[in-house]
């Protein structure tokens, strides 16, 4: 624990860290509202502090910067006051879900825009899986001579759409057919629940239906936006480059946020993650639930020093909205 002036002058480091990405000098601090104390003091206190491993010295003569320590004392105190959007962002995620008309895909895809949009950081959107969401009804259309396609309503309003090929020819009577059994074999069942004698007497159509649906509800769907806005905060390409493929490989994102919400942390800070390539990196999560159930996460991922206080606002708001919505479709 540190005494209150610690706190504050860390606290004040930290903030104008965030800010500038300079490091912070005494005369700087000194003059920050809540420190009260003389350039001289905040020195000492300050040299205490990188002792302590809460900052760091990166030049001889220059200021100091927040070691992944100093973040986490920073983020632990700050969730603790429960920061909150201002109101013209409060006003923005009222404006966007008020809005939300379109297929649930969709809704996933622009809330990571939105979460982007208001935190500067890339936004994750891991939608519902398998465990949660029941099939509310199915539908087998007739595509062609051998080709017809699955499609199922979820009980969160997720559509799942599979196109499926059998050697058998099909015809109107035959798909309608299937598409009744289908129906009665999986509708109220999640699609981890499915077995391929749900069915009844085998049908190559019916059976083909089903592997679909399982397989569709194997994998999450992630939802990526705002790359580019982590990537710019560093300037070594190879850096940005790992940053990105992990970005672009769905099972890691998934795995990672996973782990952080395993561990019971909101805030990953720097290796914290425990993905190197992150290790500059800061991931911010929250989970959002349909009908008091768990179903997906939301979450943002920047720089070490991101705006953590709008960070935890905003993933806050955006998946109790998020939540909600889901819910009434």
């Amino acid at each position: 624990m540190l005494d209150d002036r610690k706190a504050a002058i860390l606290s004040a480091v930290v903030q104008e860290y965030i800010e500038t990405a300079q490091p912070v000098g005494s005369g700087k601090v000194s003059a920050t509202p809540g420190v009260a104390v003389s350039s001289a003091t905040v020195r000492n206190e300050m040299a205490a502090l990188e002792e302590q491993g809460f900052l760091t010295q990166p030049h001889t003569s220059a200021g100091r910067i927040p070691t992944d320590k100093g973040y986490r004392f920073f983020v632990d105190r700050l969730r603790d006051l429960e920061p909150a959007l201002v109101a013209s962002d409060r006003g923005r995620v009222k404006e966007f879900f008020e809005a939300v008309n379109g297929e649930f895909e969709s809704t996933l895809a622009r809330t990571s825009d939105l979460l982007t949009a208001l935190t500067d950081c890339a936004a994750v959107v891991v939608g519902p899986n398998a465990a949660v969401a029941t099939i509310r009804s199915t539908q087998l259309v007739d595509l062609s001579a051998h080709v017809a396609m699955v499609v199922a309503v979820m009980s969160n309003g997720a559509v799942e759409k599979r196109t499926v090929e059998v050697a058998t020819e099909l015809n109107p009577a035959i798909v309608d057919d299937a598409g009744r059994r289908l129906a009665a074999a999986v509708e109220g069942k999640t699609l981890a629940e499915l077995q391929l004698d749900d069915g009844g007497p085998a049908d190559p159509l019916l059976t083909a239906a089903l592997v679909a649906l399982r397989e569709a509800g194997r994998d999450a769907e992630v939802y990526v936006g705002g790359a580019s806005r982590v990537a710019s905060a560093f300037e070594a390409v190879e850096q940005v480059r790992d940053i990105l493929t992990i970005l672009e490989q769905q099972i890691v994102v998934v795995s990672l946020i996973s782990d952080v919400l395993d561990r019971g942390m909101r805030v990953a800070i720097g290796e914290e993650t425990g993905v190197e390539p992150l290790a500059e990196c800061s991931l911010v999560v929250a989970p959002y639930t349909i009908e008091g159930e768990v179903a997906g996460t939301i979450g943002v991922l920047g720089p070490t020093r991101m705006d953590y206080s709008q960070a935890l606002a905003a993933v806050a708001v955006v998946s109790r909205r998020l939540g909600s919505v889901l819910g009434e479709g």
